[in-house]
This record gives C-alpha cells, sequence and structure tokens, in this order.
C-alpha cells in the first residue's frame, strides 16, 4: 500500500493504476495527485442524460458539468488518456429506485447495463486545494488526512425534470486572514466550483452541527477559523436519489477520479473579475462578495455624497466602506424597515423638514424592486402627513407598490422585542435589517435635539429603542444616515461628533447603529444605497453569492431595477409632494422647492446626476 503522502507526488494515471489493484487503503482522495483536477461521477439511463445535463447547466456552481459521455462509453478523452470509469474511482454507491444500496470497488459487474448508460463527470473543489495552498492557505482536511466536510443545505437547486435536490456543500475551516486569499484563488476555477457561495454561519444554509457532516469527515478547525462553504458535485449524489431511476452509480463522497488535467495553471480570463470580501455581520457572522470594480464604484459614491455644502465638519465623522457594507448587507435583507421623521421645526405643522424622507422613499424603491419587504416606522402623529406622501408617491409612479407605514408606541419594557419579532420570539424577528436616514436620534442625556440645540423630545416617539433592542437579537442588522451627527445611528461616530459638530457636546446622538452612512446632505446617503444595491445586483460575484450558484442569473431583472433608481424627475415630483403637505426646508425654513437651505435645482438635481452617471 502506498502512504497518502506518496500519492500526493504520483501521476493520475499511477494513482488511477493503484486504484484498479485496489492498492490504495484510504477511501478519499483529497490530496493525491496534487495540482491535477479531480471529477464527481454520476451514471445515469441514456433516458435520463439530457434532463440531468439541463439540471447541471441550471445549477452550474454545485454541478460544473467536464464531459458527459456516450452511452456505454467507459473511457473520457478529454479528461485522462489511458482510464475506465467502472474501475478508476476509489469507491461508488449504487442506487436502485433513488434508494442508496451499497459501495462498491468496481463497476465492471454492471458492465452490460452500463452499455445503456451515460457518465457524467463534473468538478469536483479537490481541485483547488493545491491552488489555495499556493498561496498559504491551509487545507485542514489534508493536514488532518481526513476526507473533507459535506453538508446538506436548505437551498433548494432549480429543477429540471425529475431531478430536485436541495444544495450540498463543503465545508472548510480557513483563517480570517487567509480567507481573501482562498476566495481569489478560487474564484477562476469556475469549473471546479469557483467562489464560495457562503462565508459565516453555518445556519444560513440550516446546518445545525459542523461536526455532523451527510457525508465526508467533521474536520477540526483551529482557534481563529472561519467556516468557508463551496458548493459540491455530491449534489448530484442528492439528485440522483431524486430522480428515483431503476439504477445509477454515483463515485462515493470524496472518492473522485482523478484527471490528467493540470489545474495549477489555471488560466484567468483577460475580464476576471476580482473579488473582495467584506464581513456584514457579527451576530450571526456573516461576510460577503463583490467584485473590486463594483466595489470601487461603490466607494465613489460614497465619496461624492461625503462633501460638506454647509461647512460643518462632517468630514471628520467619515468612516470608509461603510456605504458599501451597509449596501451588502441590505443586498443579503429579506425584510427592512426604515424610519425617518426629523421635526426640527417644533414652531410649525407640521414641524418635519424636506430631507429624510426622499431618502427613505428612494432606497423602499429599490428594495421593492429586488423582491425585498420593506415597511416604514414613524411617529404616531405624523401617520397621516407620511400616509398622504407614500399615497402620492405612488399615484405618481415614484413608488411602484404600496409601502406599509406603521407607528411604534412604548408600552411596556418587551415593546420593541414585540414589534421587531414574530410572537416576542428573538429568534424570529420580523425585519433583517433597520435604517434610519434623518431621523432624529437621542442624546446622552436622553433628549434629542436639533442642530440649534432646542430640545424637541415632545414630538418624537421613541423608536431609538428599536435599535438598542436589536443589538440583543440574533439576525437583525443597523444603517444609521446622518449629516450633522444627532440623527439616531450615528451613535457610531459620535466622539468624533463632539470634537467637530457645533453643539456636538450635547447634540450628539447615543444610539448607534452597525453602519454609519456620512452624507453632506441624509437624502445624498439614501439615493447612494438605492444606487448601490443596483450596482450590488448587477455584479456577477456578488449576485452568484446571493443565489448560492443555484439557478439562474438574475440579470433579466435589470430593466426594473434601473427604473427604481432615483431621477431628478422623480425626485423633483417628490419634493413638489412634500412642500405641497407644507413639509419645510431643513435650515431656512422656506416652504420652497429646497433642502436644507440648498435649492432644488442645480444643487440637489446635479448631486442625483453625479450619483447616477456612476451608477449607470
Amino acid at each position: 500500500m502506498v502512504c497518502l503522502q506518496g500519492l500526493r507526488c504520483l501521476a493520475p494515471a499511477a494513482v488511477r493504476g493503484l486504484i484498479r489493484l485496489n492498492k490504495i487503503s484510504v477511501r478519499n482522495t483529497s490530496g493525491m495527485s496534487a495540482g491535477y483536477n479531480q471529477a464527481n461521477i454520476v451514471i445515469l439511463h441514456k433516458s435520463l442524460a439530457d434532463d440531468f445535463e439541463k439540471f447541471c447547466h441550471a445549477n452550474s456552481g454545485p454541478l460544473p458539468l467536464l464531459y458527459r459521455s456516450t452511452p456505454g462509453e467507459f473511457i473520457c478523452p478529454p479528461l485522462s488518456k489511458d482510464s475506465d470509469i467502472r474501475t478508476d474511482c476509489l469507491q461508488y454507491r449504487r442506487y436502485e429506485n433513488g434508494v442508496y444500496t451499497g459501495d462498491l470497488t468496481s463497476l465492471d459487474s454492471y458492465s452490460e447495463q452500463m452499455r445503456d448508460m451515460v457518465t457524467f463527470y463534473l468538478g469536483c473543489s479537490f481541485s483547488f486545494e493545491s491552488a489555495v495552498q499556493k498561496l498559504g492557505v491551509p487545507v485542514r482536511n489534508v493536514e488532518q488526512q481526513c476526507n473533507v466536510s459535506m453538508y446538506k443545505t436548505a437551498v433548494p437547486c432549480y429543477g429540471v425534470g425529475r431531478f430536485a435536490c436541495n444544495l450540498v456543500v463543503t465545508m472548510r475551516p480557513i483563517p480570517q486572514d487567509k480567507i481573501n486569499a482562498a476566495v481569489k484563488a478560487t474564484q477562476p476555477m469556475k469549473k471546479y466550483h469557483g467562489a464560495p457561495v457562503h462565508i459565516g454561519d453555518p445556519e444560513f444554509f440550516g446546518i445545525k452541527d459542523l461536526t455532523k457532516p451527510e457525508y465526508g469527515d467533521p474536520v477540526n478547525a483551529h482557534p481563529g477559523d472561519i467556516p468557508v462553504f463551496w458548493a459540491c458535485g455530491v449534489t448530484g449524489v442528492e439528485a440522483v436519489s431524486s430522480c428515483k431511476s431503476p439504477l445509477a452509480f454515483t463515485h462515493s463522497p470524496g472518492s473522485m477520479f482523478i484527471t490528467d488535467i493540470k489545474n495549477v495553471d489555471s488560466p484567468v480570463h483577460q475580464n476576471e473579475e476580482t473579488p473582495e470580501v467584506f464581513q456584514i455581520s457579527s451576530n450571526p457572522l456573516q461576510y460577503s462578495l463583490v467584485s473590486k470594480e463594483i466595489a470601487d464604484k461603490i466607494r465613489e459614491l460614497e465619496n461624492v455624497i461625503g462633501i460638506d455644502p454647509g461647512d460643518r465638519g462632517i468630514k471628520n465623522l467619515l468612516i470608509k466602506d461603510e456605504l458599501l457594507k451597509s449596501s451588502l448587507s441590505l443586498s443579503h435583507a429579506k425584510s427592512v424597515l426604515i424610519t425617518t421623521g426629523f421635526p426640527t421645526h417644533y414652531q410649525h405643522e407640521p414641524p418635519e423638514e424636506t430631507d429624510g424622507p426622499p431618502g427613505a422613499i428612494a432606497m423602499a424603491a429599490m428594495l421593492q424592486a429586488l423582491g425585498k419587504q420593506v415597511a416604514i416606522v414613524t411617529d404616531e402623529r405624523a401617520l397621516g402627513l407620511n400616509k398622504n406622501i407614500l399615497d402620492s408617491s405612488l399615484q405618481q409612479g415614484i413608488l411602484q407598490a404600496p409601502v406599509p407605514l406603521l407607528c411604534y408606541k412604548e408600552q411596556a419594557p418587551d415593546s420593541a422585542v414585540r414589534f421587531l419579532c414574530e410572537n416576542s420570539n428573538t429568534e424570529t424577528p420580523r425585519f433583517d435589517h433597520l435604517v434610519a436616514i434623518e431621523r432624529a436620534g437621542r442624546a446622552n442625556d436622553g433628549n434629542y435635539y436639533n442642530a440649534r440645540k432646542i430640545n424637541i423630545k415632545h414630538l418624537v416617539d421613541p423608536i431609538d429603542n428599536l435599535f438598542l433592542a436589536s443589538q440583543h437579537i440574533r439576525g437583525i442588522t443597523t444603517t444609521g444616515i446622518g449629516d450633522g451627527g444627532n440623527e439616531l445611528g450615528m451613535g457610531k461616530v459620535k466622539e468624533a461628533v463632539k470634537k467637530y459638530i457645533h453643539n456636538g457636546d450635547t447634540i450628539a446622538c447615543d444610539v448607534e447603529a452597525d453602519f454609519a452612512v456620512i452624507a453632506g446632505v441624509s437624502n445624498w446617503g439614501g439615493y447612494a444605497v438605492s444606487c448601490a444595491l443596483y450596482l450590488l445586483n448587477t455584479c456577477e460575484i456578488h449576485e452568484r453569492y446571493l443565489r448560492k450558484a443555484v439557478g439562474f442569473p438574475r440579470f433579466s431583472q435589470g430593466k426594473n431595477w434601473a427604473s427604481a433608481l432615483p431621477t431628478v424627475d422623480k425626485e423633483e415630483k417628490l419634493l413638489n409632494i412634500l412642500v405641497w403637505q407644507g413639509v419645510r426646508s431643513g435650515v431656512t425654513g422656506n416652504l420652497a422647492m429646497e433642502v436644507d437651505g440648498l435649492p432644488f435645482y442645480n444643487t440637489h438635481s446635479e448631486m442625483i446626476q453625479k450619483l447616477l452617471n456612476i451608477t449607470m
């Protein structure tokens, strides 16, 4: 018998020869013939072959098709010079009517039945192990001389004919500082599953216990390792079970077919995008992917909205990539709650200002276009005003669908939890993300102040408590968008507010959000979030990560997304609606086409056009 270290150095033909002679004692091929590609195997009756090929193309992440044989073809010329699929896998699985009925070390005795069967060779993640190792990324299952961990998930594949199953993934524990390298190494290797489909908490996949994989072995993580998941070709094994064919075969998970194709020099296409990795949540731990090109565009959006037209010192509040991380988190969310409303004009009715509602509605429109549930929560006294604004926005085509309007009342110590969670159960939050834009935020003394240090607490409902409660509810992330430091969520930058903003010691909001998006005018922050969400969902790397590499790309919906972007025409209509409702400019108190004392034409209109030019 040859040791595993010796098998790492042997050429594929030599390893296949040893497998045929049953000279290898280990039951998985991880690490064998290092630098050469390996393949998953599915063998089906020819009557099912066309549908299975379509199934592979529809779910190319887990099932990248390398070769489809003709019926009865036991060799594989494109992948190997000297091979026989009946003998060259370490171990096979037999399925009868979709039921697993045993393991085999050879299919020779089924040669006659296989004359009417087709073999599918599918890419395998063992193929990229040497590529990531070259970048200094440890492969724990190779280190521990065991099979990789494989898990069934709750993510459904796109079904074709009789083939319908959930995604199977492999998991490799990777040190946090090596995740970027692992993603960059695997991104171009799309024939071998490409980039990861999830990084972080396994419960996003419905995986309850990493120590109990459905296939393979549990792999021990080192301190500081993060679970990184790739789509897995064992999805094909699940598909074979689903089709209930009278007879079918697969490789045994981990016991792959080793090809003669080298992977160490996997070509990177000239137009291949470079991925970047960002942590977007800590409870639960969640990362996301985006191309460098799109990340740089969103950084450009962040820079553009960061100008300080009022020379208030807001540049000192900026935190790099907050817009990007917030938008990534919103892109993953299914249900979003938005709040706005700053009653700075306490001597007028209504006391609200024109900054806030336009940005909130711009985000709501894009989130709706992306298929997410959106609601707005506001002060009880302002429900009528906001209902009129939303109804008019719908009538004039600024919104394409109604947005539910809510108010929050503090009636008991657990009111915030009851509002945010189904049946007060913190395991089932109603919202994944809370966004506050130009929303009066509570200061350290419990009051709410406008920029002039006037206490307006009597006009503000305690929606801040929703943000405070969310800090203790797993699965809710928060964003604050502001332009002066006294807005809800700006607690994240309160020390800078106290130091650099006029009256900052008094007015600084004490309630922080996970992400603080700073803009010269808060509406601009809302517009930028809408543009960033559009960019993310037209990014191939991010879009694939969102759908976990199953199903088809959603780019066909791009026109609908583009129509949801803020435009000069839409925002002009919305500002007219606000003025008609008696809402005034924030700095001057003018009942006019202006926001924060800046005229809509040639200031806000130019900002909107700049953002659109970057986006489109």
